[in-house]
């Protein structure tokens, strides 16, 4: 017998994937913004005429997008548009500053920039710079200076027709940046197949039909957005889009459209149980609730399980890869548990010698799936750091979080190695804003910390150490802080400055900012204006 089959049936890739939902699905809503909806086949007409508007530009199979969009169907469309065509879509994160959008673009060889009216102007500075980016190649949803053209004109123009693009299993899908306000940018790479079987995995464990409703409440930049999105795209269900987030929007549009998924940030769940009438709206569509970002409280995940959805799945894991889940079944049992490996995930804990650690003691948490990136976008140096090899050659991920495994099998996060903070959902690298303050001359050394706000979770703080040209008499730490939030994205800005003598160092010199984080981790609560900043 040969060993070719018969029938020739490989997997379908996202392309595929959604025309065959176009074409079986003609009366069921794909994409619901505000008052508009796109059923299937108008939405997969609009991402088809993105396609072929960027082959028509010239651009050729693999070159990169660059999508810098506040929240909206046209946003949905031009990273799907991309897609489609065989090119690697890149969503930028809106609240990174000017200068950041700038490195990561030119560090992703962006060849066409999509914007949204609002965010087009925040890259005129840059516009020279980015000379990889075709003439053309300047798109924006409404006026915009400097030479934009409409998004929406261009695209009505184009064809609707599916390219059919040949794209296969390894060819890259999307470019998720997790840092670059400065310095060298980390870019996640996914490939088609990887990033659909990673889709796959999540209906799964986040209990996803083609009934499927998800209401997508944060940015769709951002990789918890694609978890919503991506598997309601899959399974053909429909996503409606938040411009942006206020948990009363959030329960009437729930009641609305019959919202049966969502997938948030702890910050998010606390504001919708703590919204005045929260008792007032018909919830009962909801069927599975996803929180993750960072962990969430036992005493909060309690309180969202009685009030709001039974069934919250809380999920831990990393853009780049490795996933566990918290059953709503383990939950009441294991609230301080971010659960079980996703099927397919395997995990292991490593001590400082890069051992495997015994059930119970805690150590770096490393992780292998099918789902993992690519690497990182020419950055091999990235990519080496990230990898621990076992003893049969096998490369597994570092996640750079401490955590440990019970007997039973479930994780819990202890501590991170990294230094990454998380406020109000969103990665912040200390080093990125250390980098900033650094520059001031009044600065000699600065460390930034995490430390406790009611509003964000965490929310950074600078400690610095004053140049020796500078009076300590005389130091203004309001005028760095205001100086440097001047200069940072949004969620990077601090909640403030405290000047000190000396950073604590290990005696290899290693700021020791566990201490750091101790020592002021209560700060804003002592200060006038105890809600951080925005």
């Amino acid at each position: 017998m040969s060993d070719t089959p018969w029938f020739d049936a490989p997997a379908p890739l996202l392309p595929e994937v959604l025309a065959l939902n176009a074409r079986w699905l003609p009366d069921r809503a794909a994409i619901i913004f505000g008052d508009r909806t796109l059923n299937w086949p108008a939405f997969h007409g609009r991402v088809c005429q993105v396609a072929n508007g960027l082959r028509a530009m010239g651009l050729q199979r693999g070159d990169r997008v660059a999508v810098l969009m506040s929240n909206s169907d046209d946003m949905m469309v031009a990273l799907f548009g991309a897609i489609v065509g065989g090119f690697v879509t890149v969503p930028l994160n809106t609240m990174v500053s000017g200068e950041g959008l700038a490195v990561m673009i030119e560090d992703a060889g962006a060849r066409v920039v999509i914007a949204s009216h609002d965010q087009a102007p925040r890259l005129a500075p840059y516009r020279e710079r980015l000379d990889l980016v075709v003439d053309a190649g300047w798109l924006s949803t409404g006026p915009a200076p400097g030479g934009w053209a409409d998004f929406t004109g261009w695209r009505e123009t184009q064809d609707e027709a599916d390219p059919a693009v040949p794209i296969g299993d390894g060819d890259e899908c999307n470019i998720i940046y997790s840092s670059g306000t400065t310095g060298r940018p980390k870019g996640i790479v996914h490939t088609h197949r990887r990033r659909l079987d990673w889709f796959y995995d999540l209906a799964l464990a986040l209990r996803y039909d083609r009934a499927a409703v998800n209401l997508c409440a944060i940015g769709l930049f951002s990789n918890i957005s694609w978890v919503g999105m991506g598997v309601c795209l899959l399974v053909g269900g429909t996503v409606v889009i938040m411009e942006r987030f206020d948990a009363g929007d959030w329960l009437r549009a729930v009641e609305r459209h019959g919202v049966t998924h969502s997938a948030m940030v702890p910050l998010q769940f606390q504001r919708i149980v703590d919204a005045p009438g929260f008792g007032d709206h018909d919830v009962s569509s909801i069927k599975s609730l996803m929180c993750c970002g960072s962990p969430l409280s036992p005493g909060l995940k309690l309180d969202v399980m009685d009030r709001l959805a039974p069934e919250l799945v809380e999920l831990y894991g990393l853009t780049e890869g490795v996933i566990t889940t918290l059953e709503p079944e383990q939950a009441r049992q294991r609230p301080d548990s971010v659960g079980k490996p996703l099927m397919g995930v395997d995990l292991r804990i490593l001590d400082d010698a890069d051992r495997p650690c015994p059930p119970g003691e805690p150590g770096e948490i490393v992780g292998r799936c099918r789902h993992l990136m690519a690497g990182y976008h020419d950055r091999p140096d990235a990519d080496l750091e990230a990898t621990w090899v076992d003893d049969t050659g096998r490369r597994w991920l570092r996640t750079g979080d401490i955590g440990r495994i019970d007997e039973d099998g479930f994780l819990y996060l202890v501590d991170r190695k990294k230094d990454l903070l998380i406020s109000g959902g969103q990665n912040v690298y200390p080093a990125d804003i250390e980098h900033v303050i650094s520059q001031h001359p009044g600065v000699a050394e600065v460390a930034v910390v995490g430390i406790d706000c009611r509003r964000w979770g965490e929310t950074p703080l600078a400690l610095v150490v004053a140049a020796a040209s500078e009076d300590p008499g005389t130091a203004d730490a309001d005028k760095l802080r205001d100086w440097t939030n001047e200069r940072v994205g949004k969620h990077q800005r601090v909640a403030g400055v405290v000047f000190i003598d000396e950073l604590p160092r290990n005696p290899n010199g290693k700021v020791l900012k566990r201490e750091l984080r101790d020592r002021y981790r209560g700060w804003l609560a002592h200060q006038p204006d105890n809600e951080g900043v925005t």
